[in-house]
């Protein structure tokens, strides 16, 4: 892989103009909530949930889940629980945070267990979608940015650890 800065799919200002936007739908959608349960799901998600949740006007607190995909050669990966919430859900409004939703097996996975908590309600928020890539129906209530079949990176993502930490959203090239 080279060692270039990844091409520029979303500058830093296109991203915080919209988790703004973001922020003021959710807020004015649980309005009459006395409070909202955001569950990040980790790694990916920290930068976006941060910078959402300062956006947000409304009580709320936030927890965070880390799921695993362990890959077979013959079949597809497993996921796996690796960190569960501290909070219990049951009877709260629940707004699953996700970075990117791309084949949609992770988000299809957290809303069946969450789901069986026995929340009020549960919905999800996730920054980037791709489209081309679902294999799962998963219902997106609050969504950023559709994107094409791309390796992204920044504003959280990584490639192998790499580039998460970058303001924007990249993409990297085929050659990686």
């Amino acid at each position: 892989m080279s060692h270039n800065e990844p091409a520029v799919l979303f500058a830093e200002e296109t991203i915080q103009q919209r988790v703004k936007e973001l922020g003021r739908q959710v807020s004015a959608d649980y309005s009459a909530v006395d409070e909202l349960v955001l569950i990040g799901v980790l790694r990916g998600c920290y930068i976006f949930l941060a910078d959402l949740s300062r956006c947000l006007t409304i009580p709320r607190r936030i927890d965070f889940m880390a799921v695993s995909s362990y890959e077979q050669k013959t079949t597809p990966g497993t996921l796996r629980l690796i960190m569960d919430t501290r909070t219990d859900i049951a009877g709260k409004h629940v707004l699953i945070i996700e970075d990117i939703v791309d084949t949609g097996r992770t988000l299809h996975y957290l809303l069946e267990m969450l789901g069986s908590r026995k929340p009020a309600s549960l919905r999800t928020c996730t920054l980037l979608r791709k489209p081309d890539r679902l294999e799962k129906d998963v219902q997106i209530d609050y969504l950023g940015f559709d994107i094409p079949d791309l390796w992204v990176v920044g504003y959280g993502l990584d490639y192998a650890d790499r580039f998460r930490a970058l303001p924007y959203i990249g993409f990297l090239e085929e050659d990686c």
